[in-house]
């Protein structure tokens, strides 16, 4: 009993530190809901984020609710992961270092019933976060000057609920539904060197809570005595979230003391795209893990809230052309040579992954940041006198972020998750 209050609120600390987390320093955050988040638990972001064909008894798998009906009957699992990251910028040979660290995910799954499993947790959706600034001078003697600075920081999280239903013997189906929240406050500050000049302050803002709602099914078959093929696929629904974006423009007179303030509010401004995933794994005897992913999210179907200036006329409204279809590729494996070994070394997971994907986002006219990332990833094995079934699951992951005359991102992750597995179900017979 006591280990399971202490599961119950490590649980409820790692949800709360996760409110004030932004995981992020990219510029690009600063576009759209921001950088897009891997909703992924240890064992997958050590195979690069590789998932919807995976099914996996003892390990919780968010990216197909599906899988939780694969979930072991006597066990409860606890997986929670934080990572710490550097990113060097670079731009025009200019280069630069930023480094953070981030609370990234809580999950828990069970089995409610025969072929009946449940998942619930905390994932993350996107992050905002960044500060940066750029001086330009408006005469040859540079004597006068502007300063555009530019900050933010915000993001989104869904708290799910999820459950698989195997409905015969290989196919599974499963949905998860989840609460979306967040917020996000980006600033651009204009201000002049001359005094009689006015600064202006643009200030754009967003609150969201609403649903967030994914299905998902499973189909696994033999393909010999040792060799097993799972295919899988997912739905997330897009909708609008009923959130209303603002835009505030506050004019500074310094000389004066005064400032005026015009707001601009876009209703029901906000929506989340349809996500269409597919993917498969092969199990080969326990030992060789491999599958491959695709997914694509219909961002070019919905718009954006943008301010412009057309004909001295000023605008926020939603722009069809900010931005695009969003299409990844992922692979991955994991080899362990025996998970029931006596070796303790031939219980140890090796994993590695590779992903590639297309811009989300239109910056200036042109294709925003494509993504390349790799990854490689040990389970270990947590061994004691109570418990042979927990696991550290330790990854390094590289990933670049880079477009056409924009900032390159190169950034180096650390992921480390535990995976904690109790026999809180098994039942004990007194001889």
């Amino acid at each position: 009993m006591n280990k399971r209050i202490g599961c119950v609120l490590l649980a409820a600390a790692l949800f709360q530190g996760a409110m004030a987390q932004s995981g992020t320093n990219s510029p690009y955050s600063q576009y759209g809901f921001g950088v897009l988040a891997d909703q992924t638990t240890g064992f997958n972001r050590g195979m690069n984020g590789v998932g919807v064909g995976f099914r996996e008894h003892n390990q919780v798998n968010p990216l197909n609710p599906a899988s939780y009906s694969s979930i072991d009957s006597l066990t409860f699992i606890l997986d929670a992961g934080v990572s710490a990251q550097i990113t060097n910028f670079e731009e025009n040979g200019v280069k630069k270092n930023a480094r953070n660290s981030d609370f990234e995910y809580v999950a828990a799954s069970f089995r409610l019933m025969r072929g009946v499993g449940v998942s619930f947790g905390l994932l993350p959706f996107s992050n905002v976060g960044y500060n940066y600034s750029a001086t330009n001078y408006l005469t040859a003697d540079k004597s006068t000057y502007y300063i555009n600075n530019y900050a933010g920081d915000g993001g989104f999280h869904q708290v799910y609920f999820g459950t698989g239903i195997q409905l015969f013997k290989g196919l599974s189906v499963g949905a998860n539904i989840g609460y979306l929240w967040g917020s996000y406050t980006r600033t651009i500050t204009n201000a002049y060197s001359d005094p009689y000049v006015n600064s202006l302050v643009k200030v754009y803002s967003a609150s969201v809570k609403n649903y967030k709602l994914d299905a998902g099914l499973q189909y696994s078959f033999n393909l010999g005595k040792k060799d097993k093929l799972t295919l899988g696929a997912t739905y997330g629904f897009g909708h609008k979230l009923h959130a209303n974006p603002e835009c505030k423009l506050i004019s500074v007179n310094a000389q004066a003391g005064v400032s005026d303030t015009t707001m601009f509010v876009v209703d029901n401004g906000l929506e989340l795209p349809a996500t269409i995933s597919a993917g498969f794994s092969v199990n080969h005897n326990n030992s060789l893990r491999f599958g491959a992913d695709y997914s694509l999210q219909k961002w070019a179907s919905i718009g954006f809230p943008d301010y412009t200036v057309e004909n001295g006329q000023q605008q926020y409204a939603l722009n069809s052309n900010y931005f695009k279809d969003r299409h990844k590729f992922t692979v991955g494996a994991d080899i362990c040579k025996d998970e029931s070994g006596r070796r303790y070394i031939d219980r140890v997971h090796l994993r590695a992954g590779f992903s590639y994907a297309t811009p989300y986002l239109i910056i200036n006219g042109q294709d925003g940041p494509k993504e390349l990332s790799a990854t490689l990833g040990f389970g270990i094995p947590i061994i004691n006198v109570y418990n042979n079934r927990s696991m550290l699951n330790i990854s390094a992951q590289w990933s670049q972020r880079s477009a056409a005359s924009l900032i390159k991102e190169n950034t180096f992750r650390i992921n480390i998750g535990i995976t904690f597995n109790e026999k809180w179900f098994e039942k004990w017979k007194v001889r």
